[in-house]
């Protein structure tokens, strides 16, 4: 970067800073999202919830869904990166 184009983007340098940081935020929510070991605690608390019936059949099988698509979608994120 030179000197000119240093100065006159200065004024942007605490932009570029916020924009840094929610990037590393975005990325540690989605890693946190996508986490298999995560994701595989939450299908045993459905399993628990829908055993205990305070789940019944049809929300159980909606969330467990969610839950391996999540899987699915984060072991491609995986693949691709």
């Amino acid at each position: 970067m030179g000197l000119i184009s240093g100065i006159l983007t200065l004024p942007l340098a605490p932009l570029r800073g916020t924009l840094a940081v929610a990037d590393q935020i975005l990325r540690h929510a989605e890693d946190r999202y996508y986490d298999p070991g995560l994701i595989r605690q939450e299908l045993e608390q459905v399993e628990q919830l829908r055993l205990d019936g305070e789940i019944d059949e049809a929300a159980a099988t909606a969330w467990e869904e969610e839950l391996i698509d999540r899987l699915m979608t984060g072991q491609a994120r995986i693949g691709h990166v």
